[in-house]
Order: C-alpha cells, then sequence, then structure tokens
C-alpha cells in the first residue's frame, strides 16, 4: 500500500502597494514563501516579468527543488552501494519557453560534480545518477525531462563524466 506525505507551504503577495492591481505596472511582484518553522523565503517573479532580481523566482525554486531532489537520491545511492562521496556540487540549468498564453519549462540539466575517496568506484558512481534520476519524486513529477550530465572527481582530478542523459535512457 502506497503511503501518503503531505506538504503544506503559504505564500503571501506583499506587493500590492497603494493601488494593487490596477495596472500590470502598478504592484510589485514580490511575495513570501512560509513554511511552519523555516526561515521565509522572500520570493518575486524573473525580472522578465517585473519582477525583483533581488528575490528568489519560482522558476529558480523549480530547479533547485529538482537539483536537492536529485542530490539526496544520489547520497542514497552512494550509500547503498558503498560509494563515500565527500563532496558534491551541482550547477543545474534550466530552459523555459513562453508563447502568448503562458510558458513551460522545456527541461532542466542537472550538472552534479560528485567527489568520492576511491577511484575504483568511479564507473559505479557515474552509473548511480541513473537509478537517482529514477528515485527523485521532483524529476517523476514534471512534465519535462530532467537531464544529468555528471562529473566524478577523486583527489581533484576528474575520473569519469557523462553526456546529459535522463532517467529514461539506458545508463552509459
Amino acid at each position: 500500500m502506497p503511503m501518503r506525505h503531505a506538504y503544506a507551504v503559504e505564500v503571501e503577495w506583499t506587493g500590492a502597494g497603494e493601488e494593487g492591481t490596477r495596472t500590470y505596472r502598478s504592484y510589485a511582484r514580490d511575495h513570501v514563501v512560509r513554511v511552519e518553522g523555516l526561515p521565509e523565503i522572500l520570493g518575486s517573479a524573473d525580472p522578465t516579468f517585473r519582477g525583483d532580481r533581488a528575490r528568489h523566482n519560482p522558476e529558480q525554486l523549480l530547479l533547485a527543488a529538482l537539483a536537492q531532489c536529485h542530490m539526496l537520491s544520489y547520497l542514497h545511492q552512494a550509500a547503498s552501494r558503498g560509494i563515500v562521496v565527500t563532496a558534491y556540487r551541482d550547477a543545474a540549468t534550466g530552459a523555459m519557453e513562453t508563447s502568448g498564453t503562458g510558458g513551460r519549462f522545456t527541461e532542466a540539466v542537472l550538472h552534479p560534480v560528485v567527489t568520492i575517496a576511491d577511484a575504483s568506484q568511479a564507473a559505479d558512481a557515474l552509473d548511480a545518477h541513473h537509478q537517482a534520476g529514477l528515485d527523485c519524486f521532483i524529476a517523476s513529477s514534471v512534465a519535462f525531462p530532467v537531464l544529468h550530465a555528471p562529473t566524478i572527481v577523486v583527489d581533484g582530478e576528474v575520473v569519469a563524466s557523462a553526456e546529459a542523459r535522463g532517467h529514461d535512457e539506458d545508463a552509459a
């Protein structure tokens, strides 16, 4: 039987100013994202859509959620496989297309750089990204490809890397 997990966030618009939404330019896109017991996240729209560049936008937060989820799934895979990971960083990128009626993400590409302790595990460490992509709850929930182009490092040297591929492609 599947387990159900519930999550709650509060989003409050703080950009009404004096005129509210009287015109497209009369209001700020500023808002606050709250999760009980955690620091607030100051949000806005992307600057292209009249947002505040100094605040996080939903597109960045979606990409962050994908990168975080993949990392956490990967670390689980590494621990399960006996791979000692000593560092992990990702410079994720995403692409979005807009039209007159809205827009949508067309892909996200994760670029994790993972430092491991044992060079003999480099191939397995690379392969673990495939399963992490399958395990990531967030990637499994979006309607666009989430690709990963991992790099494996030992003692400051790149020992393995792979071209961007998705979880539905065979692990190379």
